[in-house]
């Protein structure tokens, strides 16, 4: 019995330890980028706009046509008309023929745009450029999805933190309350001070609880994002970001201006609108087309024909695109104006992101420095406060209130020093460096 009880606890503590996992930062990143729909859905949507180009590129290719008939005829009547005199000098008359049992038709034919208005060169620049900013969006949706993970990882560690630190003080708490159960019934603490104690426990029980939600509400979240088992707890410890984060240069303004996919997309979308008002005006002009083609027929009993070949050029002009193109071209125009005033919005709001996130890493430096010294100060002030409380010279509000203080400088110095990441990932998304951080290649 013994040895089944030890092998129920050995197999147990396997699962949970199956269950759990510690996955560096950079890991998570590149499991995200790999599973991540989003991330498959903007590289299929890539390859959609990279066979609709190859796809528009075919039409600068002659077009052959091959085609073939084969018809049996039943009881046909037949007339020849015999166009030449007769040795009596008469005029023509017509001749009856045996009836046709079948017809034989064959023909090839090849025809290549010569000249179309730079049509079709522009049409295939356009579909280019649309790749070109589709590929750029599936780049855009990679950082996108990389910040996921960080700021998973950043409120995953706050919450874990929190939970460590509401557990520690609970475990005081519960056992001043022991403590002073024990003084009270002993006469030597008055009733309402118990109930303080009681009171400061049971507030600390509601933080741990919630604290133990969130937990499970972001595990839950991030595993789901990496498409792992729902009952994988992941484990974030401050070594999971790369040691050498902070020593990764950040660009400037304008090097995010160069560097942010979503503004290169709407660059490649620019020229695609460009080229398609060069398309829309292409109806302006002829198109000249060179053809080519052979035919071959046989009529049963009537007449064959074989190797009837021919060449020609083919010129055609819409004169009715004169009145009815200027709509077009406007609309394409209208189109161009659309994507340009986007990329002068979306310029400015870089900006602001870039000097947004540099001002939010510089305060969240700040703000760890404060926080760390107010551990410091709180610890000694706890120290003081519990030595005056033990010598009669403080009363319990002064202990509860200074423990409280003592655990409230805890957590902001765990929340601090996640933030001093966050804020650095922030700024490397806003600038558009965060996959080349992770030392990720971009597709």
């Amino acid at each position: 019995m013994k040895y089944n009880a030890l092998a129920l606890v050995v197999f147990l503590f396997a699962i949970s330890a199956h269950a759990q996992t510690n996955l560096s930062l950079k890991e998570a990143v590149q499991i995200a980028l790999s599973k991540s729909d989003e991330v498959n859905l903007a590289h299929t949507k890539a390859a959609t706009k990279n066979y609709e180009a190859q796809s528009v590129k075919m039409n600068q290719y002659p077009d052959l046509k091959l085609s073939g008939q084969y018809m049996r005829l039943t009881a046909a009547n037949m007339t020849m008309k015999n166009a030449q005199n007769n040795e009596s000098g008469s005029t023509a008359q017509n001749e009856e023929t045996e009836a046709p049992k079948y017809v034989a038709l064959g023909q090839a034919s090849v025809s290549m745009p010569i000249f179309s208005g730079f049509k079709l060169h522009n049409s295939v620049k356009a579909s280019e450029q649309l790749y070109e900013s589709e590929l750029a969006y599936a780049s855009q949706t990679q950082q996108e999805t990389a910040m996921k993970v960080v700021q998973f990882y950043a409120d995953l560690y706050k919450a874990q933190k929190s939970v460590e630190l509401f557990r520690e003080s609970l475990k005081s708490s519960h056992q001043r309350v022991v403590d002073f159960s024990a003084m009270e019934q002993n006469g030597l603490l008055a009733r309402n001070d118990l109930l303080k104690a009681q009171l400061q426990e049971s507030s600390i029980q509601l933080s741990l609880d919630e604290a133990e939600k969130n937990v499970r509400l972001i595990n839950y979240s991030l595993v789901t994002l990496l498409k792992m088992a729902p009952e994988t707890k992941v484990v974030v410890r401050e070594d999971n970001i790369d040691p050498n984060l902070f020593a990764f240069g950040v660009g400037t303004e304008a090097d995010a201006l160069g560097q942010r996919k979503d503004l290169a997309a709407l660059g490649h979308l620019k020229q695609a609108s460009d080229a398609n008002i060069k398309v829309a005006k292409a109806a302006y002009f002829p198109s000249l087309t060179l053809s080519g083609g052979y035919i071959a027929l046989d009529l049963d009993n009537v007449v064959r024909v074989d190797n009837a070949m021919n060449v020609g050029v083919g010129l055609s002009y819409n004169l009715s695109s004169l009145f009815k193109n200027g709509k077009e071209v406007k609309a394409a125009k209208s189109r161009a104006l659309e994507i340009q005033t986007q990329q002068s919005i979306l310029t400015d709001a870089i900006k602001t992101q870039v000097n947004a996130a540099r001002e939010g890493y510089e305060l969240s430096l700040k703000q760890n420095n404060v926080y760390t010294q107010a551990v410091a100060q709180a610890d000694e002030n706890y120290r003081i406060v519990k030595d005056k409380y033990d010598n009669g010279l403080s009363d319990t509000n002064d202990l509860l209130e200074a423990d409280v203080q003592d655990l409230e400088a805890k957590i902001n110095q765990a929340y601090a020093r996640a933030n001093v990441a966050l804020k650095f990932y922030e700024l490397l998304d806003a600038t558009g460096q965060l996959t080349q951080s992770f030392n990720l290649t971009q597709n």
